[in-house]
């Protein structure tokens, strides 16, 4: 338990100190105008990347399943 409080502090003091951090937390909010005229179009790739990485995730998930009831299958026949 300590261990990960300590991770955990470390992370977030990282997170703290970041220059992306600060700069983003200056700056504040951005237009809503400007947000409202912005469109999803060109991130079609990237829905579609992620797609493929949960089928294959799902997949290699299902395959675990199979092999860890065969494999109990013939310990229990065994």
């Amino acid at each position: 338990m300590r261990i990960s409080a300590v991770h955990l502090l470390s992370a977030l003091l990282l997170i703290a100190l970041l220059p992306e951090t600060a700069i983003a937390l200056q700056e504040g909010l951005p237009d809503p105008q400007v947000l409202a005229s912005q469109n999803l179009r060109g991130y079609n790739h990237m829905f579609a990347a992620y797609a493929i990485a949960w089928l294959l995730i799902a997949g290699w998930i299902v395959s675990i399943v199979r092999r860890l009831a065969r494999l109990e299958k013939v310990l229990k026949d065994g």
